[in-house]
């Protein structure tokens, strides 16, 4: 099969496209034949090195969020047969730690992730455990199903399972013109949130207002000030920040007293200073978002697939133009998914 195959660390001679063996399935493993792969930062992270994820190693096929059509099943795979439609939970966990067992996968110490530090979706094929391909439905395609595993768990974890919104609550969603956020704004909308979309240019904030965001503001803004005049002076319920350093003080400022703020990504850098006596005077409650579990991912995709809610593509490509989309993933203007065609 064709691949594109990472074979060093740096710029886009680090990687060319190759012809390699097919996979074969283990008795509880199917291959997918690729239909489309959603890019995703980690993937650019990883190209210039050193690698990100514990266990990665070289030569190696990246591409996480993968949807496609069943090839070939294991001996021991029911449920699933050739040509069915799927979309791949990327993170696979070891199966008997504690944290695998009590449903936390994200969190297992020998976590290997498709695409990550296993083999990914950049070819015209890939081997996965069966449990982690789910079926989808015919009225979804699947350019869109693959532009939600990876952001669209995690906006759902940030969300529901960690942020805990609810009907009435006001949301703040720093850089809600990003992938993760895109997911985040329409999962409050659909819980019955007031979103406040944060975002750094008028196209951007258009994105958010199209996907229902109620209140729009430039991250030049005063954005404390306009979230307390939106609320009448009592703060926003809980903030949803991926953005990291640049955004942390205006997200801690604009929380209501005993807000939530759900960090979940440092894009802008990691170390930050706070107030202790702000915290504990304030009440509020600073939660991290790190993982996802497979329940996330299940409830995500039954949520997404019920309908009402959309996925953005920014381009496409096929496998030998994919280095002309790690330039895409770099700009900070762009908005939505690249998918890649193997």
């Amino acid at each position: 099969m064709r691949a594109l195959v990472q074979t060093a660390f740096g710029g886009p001679e680090a990687v060319s496209v190759q012809r390699v063996a097919d996979p074969e399935p283990g008795p509880h493993d199917v291959v997918v034949q690729v239909g489309a792969c959603a890019l995703n930062r980690l993937d650019l992270l990883q190209r210039r090195g050193p690698g990100v994820l514990p266990g990665f190693s070289l030569p190696h096929i990246a591409g996480m969020d993968i949807a496609g059509r069943v090839a070939a099943t294991g001996s021991a795979v029911t449920g699933l047969t050739a040509g069915d439609r799927v979309v791949v939970d990327p993170t696979v966990g070891c199966g008997s730690c504690p944290h695998c067992l009590a449903g936390e996968r994200g969190h297992c110490a020998r976590l290997r992730v498709i695409g990550g530090n296993m083999p990914g979706g950049y070819a015209e094929f890939v081997a996965v455990p069966a449990d982690l391909a789910h079926p989808v439905p015919d009225h979804v395609d699947l350019d869109e199903a693959a532009a939600l595993p990876t952001p669209w768990s995690t906006a759902w974890n940030a969300t529901y399972a960690v942020g805990k919104v609810t009907a009435g609550d006001c949301v703040v969603i720093q850089g809600a013109a990003g992938s993760v956020s895109i997911a985040a704004v329409q999962l409050a909308k659909r819980a019955g949130a007031r979103v406040v979309a944060v975002a750094g240019s008028d196209e951007k904030l258009a994105v958010a207002a199209g996907l229902g965001a109620d209140l729009l503001l430039r991250n030049d803004a005063p954005i404390a000030d306009a979230v307390r005049d939106y609320t009448g002076g009592r703060g926003a319920d809980v903030v949803l920040d991926h953005v990291g350093a640049a955004t942390w003080r205006h997200s801690l400022s604009c929380l209501r007293i005993g807000g939530r703020l759900v960090t979940f990504g440092n894009t802008s850098g990691d170390q930050v200073s706070l107030s202790l006596a702000e915290i504990y005077h304030r009440g509020l409650r600073l939660l991290g978002a790190g993982a996802y579990a497979p329940a996330d991912f299940t409830a995500m995709l039954d949520a997404y697939f019920a309908g009402g809610m959309r996925t953005l593509r920014a381009a496409e490509c096929g496998l030998e133009d994919l280095h002309e989309s790690f330039g895409l993933e770099r700009s900070r203007d762009l908005v939505g998914r690249v998918l890649v065609r193997p």
